[in-house]
């Protein structure tokens, strides 16, 4: 089977959709797979072309056994309504009129959180009359409307227009949570073409942790610290600020630290915020390299995972809560209630405060920090549940739904 999947995010890039995809596929290469993946040169999330890449018409390279093919975009960062739409339509015009140039796939997938890209997967299954699969990994544009992104209701509404013609049309949805699927019904999607596929843990890649890495510890004022660490996009849907708030309430316990480690279109304000209040109980890094990261997990001795306290989220399940359990971090998760905080007490891979509010993220740190029976507990037990979220299961589950779509067509004919 041959698929073809459009995604405006691959690796060197380290965010959740570019991480699952490269994961997905080295677990379908070598089982009757080929894959092509069809994406930008990797600039999120500054907008920032990388070193070594080039946003070129046509860059196709063999990446770990994949073709991957690079194609030209509007490039920005990760901020701003209009310039990110902008930056989106010209990777779905690109992908498409490139897609007609790759040899033809067997089935054409198109990842969301942003569904242009989508539509330029769509567009290509049915020029080359292959099934379509919507991956939904997020429910856009109801995310960023809760955020207050989009200014203009007519302008909201021809985009879920434009979601719900996707969802209708497409071959297969596969959704990353049940509560997608649950709300894609209740809008009247079919629910026998909706697939759950969770997010999962590469587990040859994440190993329990050793000592913390020495020399960052060092560098950065972490030795004999109980840290806590924020790793990934810092965005308006994360809510960092009230971490920093927290950070305020704890800066007379010397013991606590915590760290954020990334980038995104609320970093200069955080780091602003933290230096406005001479916080040195927060240590604020950029973006690291994937190959980096082990070091970077190794500095913390809890996961921080926490978004805004808006019902929107009560459907999410953070991609960093199973890689933290796949290197034995407790997790604290300041989330709305919801299917993401059932994983977190069913499995007891950590505790669960209230997000938006300083208070709890305080005081649920100084517990973690101070009763070692319960830290030890909480570790035990991540790792126990690590194995049940493998990134293997999910990716066969998938290839799976996908070789299912194409055996339909080729009965259809």
């Amino acid at each position: 089977m041959r698929i073809l999947f459009v995604s405006d995010n691959y690796p060197p890039e380290v965010n959740a959709p570019a991480s699952r995809l490269a994961e997905h596929a080295q677990h379908w290469l070598g089982r009757d797979t080929e894959l092509d993946v069809i994406t930008s040169a990797p600039n999120f999330p500054e907008g920032v072309v990388y070193d070594g890449y080039k946003n070129a018409w046509w860059d196709r390279t063999d990446q770990d056994g994949v073709s991957v093919l690079r194609v030209k975009t509007y490039i920005t960062a990760n901020e701003g309504f209009i310039k990110r739409t902008l930056s989106y339509m010209s990777f779905m015009v690109s992908a498409c009129v490139s897609g007609f140039f790759v040899r033809r796939p067997d089935v054409i997938v198109a990842t969301s959180p942003q569904f242009f890209a989508a539509v330029g997967g769509f567009v290509l299954a049915k020029v080359r009359r292959v099934p379509f699969v919507f991956e939904l990994r997020d429910l856009w544009p109801a995310s960023i409307a809760a955020l207050g992104a989009v200014k203009y209701p007519i302008l909201l509404s021809w985009m879920e227009k434009l979601e719900l013609f996707l969802y209708r049309h497409s071959d297969a949805i596969v959704s990353v949570t049940q509560a997608f699927k649950r709300d894609l019904i209740e809008r009247g999607i079919d629910g026998d073409k909706i697939h759950v596929v969770r997010n999962g843990v590469e587990l040859s890649h994440y190993q329990p942790l050793g000592e913390k890495d020495a020399e960052l510890a060092r560098e950065h004022g972490l030795e004999g610290k109980f840290v806590a660490g924020y790793v990934g996009t810092h965005g308006m849907a994360h809510g960092l600020d009230k971490v920093v708030e927290a950070a305020e309430l704890l800066r007379d316990d010397d013991n606590i630290r915590i760290i954020l480690v990334g980038s995104g279109s609320e970093k200069a304000k955080l780091e602003a915020m933290i230096a406005e209040r001479g916080l040195d109980n927060v240590v604020s890094l950029g973006r690291f390299p994937k190959s980096d990261m082990n070091r970077i997990w190794s500095l913390c001795d809890v996961a921080l995972i926490h978004l805004r306290n808006l019902d929107v989220f009560t459907t999410v399940i953070p991609s960093k809560l199973f890689e933290s359990m796949g290197v034995g971090q407790p997790v604290l998760m300041g989330l709305p209630r919801g299917e993401a905080t059932d994983i977190v007490e069913e499995t007891g891979c950590g505790i669960v405060c209230e997000p938006e509010s300083p208070e709890s993220i305080a005081a649920s740190l100084k517990r973690l920090a101070g009763d070692s029976a319960l830290y030890n507990t909480l570790r035990e037990q991540a790792l126990a549940a690590a194995p049940k979220h493998s990134r293997e299961t999910q990716a066969l589950s998938m290839l799976d739904v996908l070789s299912e779509c194409v055996k339909k067509k080729a009965r259809k004919r």
